[in-house]
């Protein structure tokens, strides 16, 4: 899945969020938890506590944006880290868009043509 563009920051905000916040409550976190600006453009990424559901705020130059998915099955890899937030690159917030590990190394499958 190709989501955001290879020079975008993704912050991860490690540990599991409350999915009730939203707009204010979210960038609240990231200005006051994190020390972060939230209308820098770049992506900040929450999750639940049962790893079903990701959140994304972004600002986007006219007002801020959520991003929401959930899985009805299995969980994401969300890391674990001793951190409370984590900065990761594009290609890794695809993975673990797509279920994988992002500390892992993945490669593209590619199948030979019949």
């Amino acid at each position: 899945m190709k989501l955001l563009p290879n020079y975008t920051k993704v912050y991860l905000a490690v540990g599991p969020t409350d999915m009730r916040k939203s707009f204010n409550g979210l960038s609240l976190l990231i200005t006051e938890n994190f020390d972060l600006d939230p209308f820098s453009g770049d992506l900040f990424a929450f999750c639940n506590r049962r790893r079903d559901i990701i959140k994304i705020l972004y600002w986007n130059n006219s007002g801020f944006c959520i991003w929401h998915t959930r899985l009805e099955r299995d969980r994401f890899h969300w890391p674990n880290s001793e951190l409370e937030v984590i900065d990761i690159d594009a290609k890794q917030m695809s993975w673990l868009l797509d279920g994988l590990e992002i500390d892992k190394a993945h490669r593209k499958l590619l199948y030979d043509e019949i």
